[in-house]
């Protein structure tokens, strides 16, 4: 019976580009994700008002939805908003009594990101906390448990970000911390600049940390070869 199927070989490595790799999430984009008017002028939005392009890609706010959807989260915090398009991905995933809270430093970053979950129908259920991210989560309280925590701010705070979001994530819920990987640079010793040392102060935290189960995921795409650390809090 087995003789049916043709055996897997395995893939002889090739030399690929960025541009490839555009390419390859750009082709799979249009089979996996309908096309969006509303996510994509919160894109144009952010960029009209000068907003740096650095949200997540297509696929990563896919996959970040596709998250909360697979725990339900009804609590979702978001360190990092920037012009709200990952918070519209993340808002989405949550039942109509949800809550969403996501902390931005910058004035200008939260009233662009007001404007577009206001045009995504989603400010009813999405609070935006202006102020510097660790000083925002401390004043969290730590009775209500959040189902998903997503970092995605300065990266030579990570640690501390990811400190306070063990105290603030219930147990089994999901801490993902995105750009980690940084091209490849992270795991480059003779690579280093301040966001480099802020992921490997990271991973040098989390080495031997029971509080977590973590590991981390290489993306690649439209925003180039970087990476997710996804962790589960024991």
């Amino acid at each position: 019976m087995a003789d049916q199927y043709p055996v897997q070989t395995k893939q002889e490595p090739k030399s690929t580009s960025t541009e490839d790799w555009v390419r390859s999430d750009v082709y799979h984009n249009s089979f996996l994700v309908p096309h969006d008017p509303i996510l994509n002028a919160a894109l144009k939005n952010s960029i009209v008002n000068g907003l740096p392009e650095i949200a997540v890609s297509t696929s990563q706010g896919k996959f970040l939805q596709l998250q909360a959807r697979t725990i339900q989260a009804k609590r979702i915090l978001e360190v990092g908003t920037l012009g709200g398009y990952s918070t519209i991905w993340l808002g989405r995933a949550l039942p109509v009594d949800g809550e969403l809270i996501t902390l931005e430093i910058n004035d200008k970053h939260a009233k662009v990101a007001e404007e577009n979950l206001f045009n995504a129908g989603l400010s009813f259920k999405c609070k935006i906390i202006i102020g510097p991210g660790h000083d925002s989560m401390v004043k969290l309280p730590s009775n209500e448990k959040f189902d998903l925590i997503f970092i995605d701010a300065d990266k030579p705070s990570n640690l501390k970000y990811f400190t306070e979001a063990k105290r603030l994530v219930r147990k089994g819920g999901i801490i993902i911390v995105d750009n980690v990987v940084r091209f490849g640079r992270v795991a480059d010793p003779e690579q280093s600049d301040p966001n480099i040392e802020g992921v490997r102060l990271l991973l040098n935290g989390l080495k031997g940390d029971k509080d977590v189960d973590a590991t981390t995921i290489a993306t690649v795409g439209e925003k180039g070869y970087d990476g997710f650390i996804y962790a589960i809090r024991n």
